[in-house]
């Protein structure tokens, strides 16, 4: 036998019992006889019957152990052979004689010893495996292991026992803990609390985070988009219903002091021209609010700050005007550094001021928190249990409001000249905007307003005591029920924009937790509901009163008690759970808490005159604490939440610039655009050069950032030359400036100021610009161009010689009625001298050339056929060709660019044949020459396949048709059914190109996209 046989055959032998011995007599001794004559079994035998022999499983039998035959022994016996499969029998051996008699106890006995060695060896496993896996594969079933009636009938006994036992149970979990919470952090709050020190969280990142798709940006952990396809569904949200935002990481700056100081030290920091400044009637009053753009002290129309929104506190008696008043200015904290530290300077507010707001009670870290952060490395990670959870434990108080101030720099400063206090407030309130027209039905159903004491309570019992004071006066209880009569005539609008515009609403409201319905339901809008029609024409024409525009939320201490005294969701659920009748209404009576908030109308799209209040809305602040207790309720009465994805489609549809991509005149639209180009080039970097469009070849010189300073320089200098090659070839014409679209093909080569590269670098390659020109364009180079070059330069340094764009609504009104298509017999040939606007000529044009030389226009296009515009996509100048062509096929979709040549392909080549051969002779060389050998690649490392490498040439003239500007903004509409796109044109080139366009034909251009060589049709306007 095999060794494995034999392994196999003691495996199966070790559960047999000692007693019971084979029949083929190769447990007999050798030459030992069964029986005797008086047919008595010997003594040996006896014993074997009843003790045992292991002689089996002690000496291995071979055909040479086999006993001798006897001669009273039959001679049909036959000798067991061991052959290949087993033990054979053969003829030559001998087998054992059966007894003649036997003892019937004895025998009893022993068959007795065998059925019960059978019964064990059945009944008891010889391996590890479970019942169901002893099974034929085709027999098993998944479901045998938990239920055992799957098992045949013969294994469902043995399978149960298995399942008793209890390896096989299931271990018992914490009755204490549910699922989610044994699978959190050992203290959840502790370990929130700790990851919100580097960025912000705002109060709904929980509810954020389980449904958007999060990024960091500006310091702050914010949704950017739904994780699921939600693009048309928010498009009609904003149309149709309501789409919800968290705009709660607006920063909020607070000014406070005298009126007449406050106006006189922000009066130099904004401009009349641009629009209303802070001394607005309606603003000053409290009644409205207000929007403009901010600029460095005295520097208008350059060094722009950002734009802003601010409201006043209202006056609620007209002899408080001489008193203390305080203002709020809402801005993108991406402006926050810069016009905070411009406010300081123009208010004089250098000393910090010790303000309640500056270490709130939520942000100190308790003893408890230090003890847990402070732990050593290899307790990290580790399950531990807290010392301090006796009776002495002090509860950890959760982050609400900024985590990552701190305490030890002050939030507060002071003038000691005026009495100017600057407070920063970011992070102190929660503002949330609806966007549609059932924002208004969605705000009356989800709040309520709050009931007045009658005075019968007891004050010290009740948490709220600063409105049981308030309503000991008449007078504000008067004022509460005026503002509640206003806000239930607010559910019979039917859109906010039927409002005036930034219209200002204070409130009262109870807990909105408590109303909070059972599933959720779409609100409408009920006109049934307000019956008093004068009362809601009175409404929409003067908008809300003043004195109903007061509100407690500017009041930091009531606040803070509100804050502090709200009742936890805990303790709310479990007084419903002890209702009588679940599901009923809880009434907490006094004891429910009373939130002081604030509402302000959104007016939506203001500009233009299709789609006019599209996107209006309300924006609702209220105290830190309550973001959650307002967000659940607004979501249950049918809003829409969307993130800073539709931020950006919310202005793009509105055609209102976004912040901060929108303000290339900005330091925060600067730094902007500069991480958008740093994010572009990595992404095109990381595709093949086969896999990726090739830039130099399309004729795109920078396709991930808009060279605005270049273009308005090159702009600049291609109209100055032209009108002193103008006046030198005929000085008696007097018509022939600007009146010609070829002039800028000439005088492409020169260079006004130190061009810059799209890549970042900053090498000089004086000879690799003018290899893409025109052969054309490159003789025109004469000693006009250098006086005229002069006589730039100098008008430019004395009028500021920067960037900026041109935000004078009057200058934009005459713009936006010049871009229009007219005709003799059209009402757009005479509204506008009728306007008393002046008309498109040369020294309208001249006139305002001189106060902004080098300026960019915010305009809005529209496709004229298919096709979908992308950021940085080319705004060009069509030729009189294209307009020949557009008039003969109206269906003509475009001109096509030509394909450029790839200057740059054969120094990659020969960088990388340069770099091979570095590398062969290098290979043997020592460490310090292999060192040496690698410079020269790096420095050529900025080459990139695809992509144009050192200064910029004139991007005017780069192409066939002369650019103008750039889209920042682009996509297909699905309010306008085509392509519409909002970006910046240069304000010499505009008016360049509207003198040499027929009047039928102004106001065309041509959009080419940065992936592609076609040309499509837009039409250009100007909306103020």
């Amino acid at each position: 036998m095999s060794n494995a046989k034999e392994r196999k055959h003691a495996k199966k032998m070790r559960n047999q019992p000692t007693n019971v011995t084979l029949s083929s007599g190769f447990a007999a001794d050798r030459g030992g006889k069964h029986h005797n004559g008086g047919g008595k079994p010997f003594p040996a035998q006896k014993h074997e019957l009843h003790s045992g022999t292991s002689r089996q499983r002690q000496t291995k039998i071979t055909p040479h152990s086999l006993p001798e035959p006897d001669g009273n022994e039959q001679s049909s016996s036959k000798v067991m052979f061991r052959k290949k499969g087993g033990w054979k029998a053969g003829p030559e051996g001998t087998a054992q004689e059966i007894p003649k008699y036997i003892t019937a106890s004895t025998f009893a006995q022993a068959r007795a010893a065998e059925i019960s060695a059978m019964l064990k060896a059945v009944t008891q496993k010889s391996s590890n495996s479970l019942v169901f896996q002893t099974l034929p594969r085709h027999m098993r079933r998944r479901a045998m292991s938990h239920n055992v009636k799957r098992l045949p009938r013969r294994l469902q006994e043995i399978a149960q026992k298995e399942a008793e036992k209890a390896v096989h149970q299931k271990k018992e979990h914490s009755k204490n803990k549910c699922h989610k919470a044994r699978r959190c952090h050992i203290n959840r709050m502790l370990e929130f609390n700790r990851r919100q020190r580097k960025n912000i969280w705002l109060e709904t990142h929980i509810w954020h985070a389980k449904r958007f798709h999060m990024v960091k940006r500006w310091g702050y952990c914010l949704g950017e988009r739904p994780t699921v396809k939600s693009h048309r569904a928010c498009y009609r949200a904003m149309t149709h219903r309501c789409l919800l935002q968290d705009l709660s990481y607006y920063c909020c700056l607070e000014l406070k002091g005298k009126e007449e100081e406050i106006l006189q030290a922000l009066s130099q920091m904004c401009s009349i021209d641009t629009g209303l400044t802070f001394a607005a009637v309606h603003c000053l009053s409290g009644k409205r609010q207000g929007r403009l753009v901010l600029y460095r002290a005295n520097k208008y129309p350059r060094e722009l700050l950002g734009p802003v929104t601010f409201i006043w506190k209202s006056q609620r008696t007209p002899g408080d005007t001489l008193g203390i008043r305080q203002l709020w200015i809402w801005l993108h904290p991406t402006l926050k550094q810069d016009i905070l530290e411009e406010l300081k300077a123009v208010c004089q507010c250098t000393d910090p001021f010790k303000s309640a707001i500056c270490i709130p009670d939520s942000l100190l870290v308790s003893s408890q928190e230090k003890s847990q952060t402070e732990l050593p490395d290899e307790k990290i990670g580790k399950k531990r249990k807290r010392k301090d959870d006796g009776e002495n434990a002090k509860p950890i108080k959760k982050v609400i409001g900024d985590g990552t101030r701190d305490p030890c720099l002050p939030y507060s400063w002071i003038s000691p000249a005026t009495g100017i206090i600057i407070n920063d407030l970011t992070m102190e309130m929660n503002r949330f905007r609806l966007i549609g027209p059932l924002s208004t039905s969605i705000l009356t159903e989800a709040l309520k307003t709050a009931s007045v004491h009658t005075g019968e309570e007891d004050t010290e019992k009740i948490p709220h005591c600063w409105w049981s004071e308030a309503c000991k006066n008449p007078d504000s209880v008067s004022l509460h029920h005026r503002q509640q009569a206003i806000f239930e005539l607010l559910g019979g609008i039917a859109s906010p924009a039927e409002i005036p515009a930034g219209t200002i609403l204070g409130l009262t409201v109870g807990d909105p937790r408590i109303n909070l319905p059972q599933k959720k339901f779409k609100a409408l809008t009920n006109p049934e509901k307000c019956q008093d029609k004068e009362s809601i024409r009175q409404l929409l024409l003067e908008g809300v009163p003043v004195e109903c525009a007061h509100s407690f939320i500017w009041n930091q201490d009531i606040c803070k008690s509100v804050t502090e005294n709200k009742i936890s969701d805990q303790d709310l659920n479990r007084m419903r759970s002890e209702l009588l009748v679940p599901g009923s209404q809880l009434i907490l009576g006094p004891h429910e808490s009373k939130i002081p908030v604030l509402l302000i109308q959104q007016p939506g799209k203001v500009t233009g005159e299709d789609r006019r209040g599209w996107g209006s809305g309300w924006d609702v602040l209220l105290p830190k604490g309550w973001g959650m207790a307002f967000w659940i309720p607004f979501i249950y009465r049918g809003a829409r939440v969307g993130g800073l994805k539709e931020t950006v489609v919310h202005s793009q549809y509105k055609r209102s610039p976004n912040i901060p991509g929108d303000f290339p005149d900005c330091p925060a639209g600067i730094l902007f655009a500069e991480e958008q180009a740093k994010n572009l080039l990595e992404k095109y970097k990381r595709r093949p050069p086969a896999k990726r469009p090739n830039y130099v070849k399309l004729g795109t010189l920078a396709p991930f950032c808009c060279p605005w300073e270049q273009l308005t320089q090159d702009w600049e200098s291609r109209v100055q030359a032209h009108e002193d090659s103008s006046e030198a070839s005929s000085p008696n014409g007097k018509e022939s400036d600007l009146r010609r679209h070829e002039v800028p093909y000439t005088s492409t080569s020169e260079k006004t100021s130190q061009p810059s590269d799209e890549l970042g670098t900053s090498r000089n390659h004086p000879g690799e610009p003018e290899e893409v020109m025109d052969t054309e364009c490159q003789g025109q180079a004469g000693p006009e161009r250098v006086v005229g070059q002069e006589v730039s330069e100098n008008h430019v340094a004395s009028t500021g010689g920067q960037l900026c764009v041109l935000r004078s609504r009057i200058l934009l009104k005459q713009l936006s009625a010049w871009c229009g298509p007219s005709s003799e017999n059209s009402r757009a040939a005479w509204r506008a001298p009728s306007r008393g606007q002046q008309g498109l000529t040369r020294e309208a044009c001249l006139s305002i050339l001189g106060r902004f030389p080098r300026a960019l226009v915010w305009v809005s296009l529209s496709l004229l056929r298919k096709g979908s515009p992308e950021p940085h996509t080319m705004i060009c100048i069509p030729t009189e060709e294209d307009f020949l062509q557009l008039h003969k096929d109206r269906h003509c979709c475009g001109p096509q660019e030509s394909k450029h040549s790839d200057l740059f392909k054969s120094k990659i080549l020969k960088q990388k044949e340069k770099k091979k051969k570095e590398k062969r002779q290098t290979r043997g060389c020592a460490a310090s020459e292999g060192l040496a050998g690698r410079d020269p690649p790096a420095r050529q490392g900025a080459l990139t396949q695809g992509l144009w490498s050192g200064p910029l040439p004139r991007v005017t003239s780069h192409c066939s048709r002369v650019l103008l500007g750039f889209v920042t903004q682009g996509d297909f509409s699905m309010a306008a059914g085509c392509g519409e796109a909002l970006g910046f044109v240069s304000l010499t080139g505009l008016l360049n190109m509207l003198c040499n366009q027929p009047a039928a034909q102004r106001g065309l251009v041509l959009l080419r996209p940065p992936t592609s060589l076609q040309y499509r049709f837009a039409r250009i306007a100007i909306e103020v």
